[in-house]
């Protein structure tokens, strides 16, 4: 339970720790939870269970919002923030229920870019042919990777024919859409892809092809794809650099507000000694998962320097081309 009796004097012997993920199971944020609940107790004195639990919804904002208001910083309780969880709460202060500054992250697994990628069969075969070409693209929810970057390409672009559509729970539901014919795009990071739909890629057997790419530099799988950056001019160049920070947040646990600092004091070594370990690590590539790491201490001063650094108009400018207002 998300309010178990808090552990005395931090024994983990005998405990469960739940972690909490803001999508399903099918996708990286599912992948890396599991593989990361089969590795950290290991690294935890007492190795207490770890359950990992699934409560979806808003692109992740519904889970968030839990972990920030309502989940009890007992040292059993942790949770995998979205990506967008900075850019979600500066864009939609309105619908956001928690502060990321008050988290403290133990670390995180993987940084990666956004891609779009859309279906051979459209007949796209470079980002410039959706003036003239309809696509239809698939999202998880207003806070995520999938609804925001193609809704900047429409809106910076200026690209009518992009039709957006919403609805999905997780990433592995969208590509199982975008299978189908349902949706014939979608905006996910590199990894979800290429750990998710492969054989997408596959040279002898392309079903998809990536053809623009948001972060804030090439991700070194894709040299040849452009960069949404380098597509914009002006002020939205700021819009686009803003956006793309919140790759560095990747694939990490954190821990909720009130979370004392002694429990602090144990899981955040655990997951550093984790990700360092052979173990994770081949578990990791078996799952075709990245071990790309930044310690928690980092992404915390990155978390509370981007609200130091967010200009107003810059975010301004970001939220009327995301929502409208």
């Amino acid at each position: 339970m998300f309010g178990a009796a808090p552990a005395v004097a931090f024994d983990y012997s005998g405990k469960r720790i739940t972690l909490v993920i803001g999508y399903g199971f099918g996708g990286t944020y599912g992948k890396y939870a599991r593989t990361m609940a089969d590795h950290i107790r290991n690294f935890i004195p007492g190795k207490p269970t770890i359950v990992v639990q699934s409560m979806p919804g808003a692109g992740g904002i519904k889970m968030t919002n839990f972990a920030g208001s309502v989940m009890v910083g007992n040292g059993l309780n942790i949770f995998m923030p979205p990506d967008t969880t900075v850019v979600s709460q500066l864009l939609r202060p309105s619908k956001v229920k928690y502060d990321a500054r008050k988290f403290r992250w133990l670390g995180a697994s993987n940084q990666t870019n956004v891609i779009y990628v859309v279906r051979n069969d459209t007949g796209l075969k470079k980002i410039t042919d959706l003036k003239t070409m309809p696509v239809i693209a698939g999202h998880t929810g207003p806070g995520s990777t999938a609804y925001l970057m193609p809704t900047l390409i429409k809106s910076m672009l200026g690209y009518d024919k992009l039709k957006i559509i919403g609805g999905y729970k997780g990433s592995s539901k969208t590509l199982l859409s975008m299978e189908q014919g349902e949706i014939t795009s979608a905006a996910f990071n590199w990894l979800a892809w290429n750990s998710i739909r492969p054989q997408w890629f596959e040279q002898k057997t392309s079903f998809a092809t990536p053809i623009l790419q948001m972060g804030v530099w090439k991700d070194p799988d894709l040299p040849n794809i452009p960069m949404l950056n380098d597509m914009v001019k002006g002020e939205d160049k700021a819009v686009v650099s803003f956006m793309s920070s919140l790759g560095i947040i990747g694939r990490g646990l954190a821990v909720p507000p009130g979370t004392p600092k002694e429990a602090l004091d144990i899981l955040r070594p655990a997951f550093a000694k984790m990700v360092k370990s052979d173990a994770y690590k081949k578990d990791a590539t078996k799952r075709r998962l990245r071990v790309l790491v930044t310690s928690g201490e980092d992404i915390d001063k990155f978390v509370a320097q981007a609200f130091v650094e967010a200009d107003e108009k810059v975010v301004a400018r970001a939220r009327k081309l995301t929502f409208g207002k």
